[in-house]
């Protein structure tokens, strides 16, 4: 992978991104990054040529989209990079053109009520006024609660960057259904077959003993939630979602091109 974002052969778009890279790389002071990645513990075991890649993406990422602050929330450099490193760890394998089509993070300085219309599967319209940590809006703005943001440096299975940037990915063939466009050599049977399994699995338990389910419970709520929050636990604590949904954890590897239990260590008790 030559470059961050999958240059085309043409010569011509291989200079574009080279011009492009190195005027990202032109904006960010090169001895931040290593103290802003040390940060994320999900980044440990990136060897050194991941490492350069994921910042490239990480500064292509703040050059392409826009930092939005809300009611006072404070964002400075550092944290902007740290945020950004979170929402290309995903697509690291993958380029940033699967984060196509929108152009902005709105941060709030904690959880927000977007107190807006929505119209549910059975047409049914009423106002969402329930309080959120994050939000994939369809060809609009990730929206995010920069406390919950911040929370990515625990490795917890917790993750709402990756979590809103998983519903973009979900969301690219137009519909949130927990199945992004997968790749050619991928067999969309298995795919469906693990993740209609695991997920009925996880909406029984949910129901009978939420607090004992190996991930967060939230991903019950329908099958584009599951998507997101076994992205969090896949590149969070991929050895506990190994160990409770292997089929999952292998398409999930297969889709992202990664495989996060090869160079993370188990966190005791996940």
């Amino acid at each position: 992978m030559p470059y961050p974002d999958h240059a085309m052969a043409n010569p011509i778009n291989r200079w574009w991104q080279r011009r492009r890279l190195e005027q990202a790389r032109a904006d960010i002071d090169p001895a931040l990054w290593p103290t802003v990645q040390a940060r994320l513990p999900l980044l440990d075991g990136l060897d050194a040529a991941q490492s350069e890649r994921l910042r490239d993406l990480a500064a292509l990422f703040l050059r392409r989209k826009a930092f939005e602050t809300a009611r006072g929330a404070v964002l400075d450099e550092p944290t902007r990079m740290e945020l950004a490193l979170q929402a290309c760890l995903p697509v690291l394998e993958l380029g940033l053109d699967w984060y196509r089509g929108w152009h902005a993070l709105i941060l709030y300085p904690d959880e927000f009520v977007p107190a807006r219309e929505v119209m549910d599967e059975a047409g049914l319209v009423w106002i969402d006024d329930e309080p959120k940590s994050g939000e994939a809006w369809e060809q609009g703005p990730v929206i995010l609660s920069l406390t919950d943001a911040l929370a990515g440096r625990r490795r917890d299975g917790y993750n709402v960057v990756i979590h809103e940037l998983a519903h973009k990915l979900d969301l690219l063939d137009g519909a949130a259904n927990g199945r992004p466009p997968l790749h050619a050599d991928m067999d969309g049977s298995a795919w469906a077959a693990a993740f209609a399994r695991a997920y009925a699995g996880l909406c029984r338990q949910a129901d009978a003993t939420a607090d004992l389910c190996v991930i967060d419970p939230y991903g019950a709520t329908s099958p584009a939630e599951f998507f997101a929050v076994v992205s969090e636990s896949f590149f969070e604590l991929p050895h506990r979602l190994r160990g409770a949904y292997p089929p999952v954890y292998a398409q999930l590897a297969a889709f992202y091109r990664q495989d996060p239990a090869l160079r993370l260590r188990p966190v005791s008790g996940r």
